[in-house]
């Protein structure tokens, strides 16, 4: 569903800025041997095309958030809605979305201490009417995060 095609001068403009997002065209320019203007324009192609967003990454550990789970729930389906609003709206959620099943919801969750964690699975998730907890995992550490992903270059290569 690519509606802009890009090249490999992109991608090295994108690994720079995945770096470090603050990272000033002028000085992307200079370690790619590209003119800033060029730089600056492509940064703002990709912007506008919506290939990439340039936002703030938060480390919930630095604020204390040192617990994360993966919660596996099932939803009625007249409850989808509702529980959707529901779970957006709480600050412990850092991920949600749609499972494999057409009942199912996938979501992340942050904690403080395993005491929140337990209180939110035995308390919180069941208080919200048309909401079941198939299951959870606890994570222990997370290796890639989706703010690091990036697509292989080959992608930026036109056919």
């Amino acid at each position: 569903m690519r509606r802009h095609s890009f090249d490999l001068i992109d991608y090295q403009i994108l690994q720079e800025l995945q770096v470090d997002a603050r990272k000033p065209a002028a000085e992307i320019a200079r370690k790619l041997g590209l003119n800033e203007r060029t730089v600056r324009n492509r940064i703002d192609r990709m912007v506008e095309a919506g290939a990439v967003r340039l936002t703030c990454i938060v480390d919930p550990a630095y604020f204390g958030y040192i617990i994360t789970a993966d919660i596996f729930l099932e939803v009625d389906l007249e409850r989808e809605q509702a529980v959707i609003n529901a779970l957006l709206a709480m600050p412990e959620v850092s991920y949600l979305a749609f499972g494999q099943g057409t009942q199912d919801l996938s979501i992340e969750v942050r904690f403080k201490n395993n005491e929140q964690l337990r209180e939110f699975l035995r308390s919180v998730l069941p208080g919200i009417p048309g909401v079941h907890v198939k299951g959870y995992a606890l994570v222990p550490r997370i290796l890639r995060n989706i703010d690091e992903w990036m697509p292989p270059a080959e992608d930026f290569i036109e056919e």
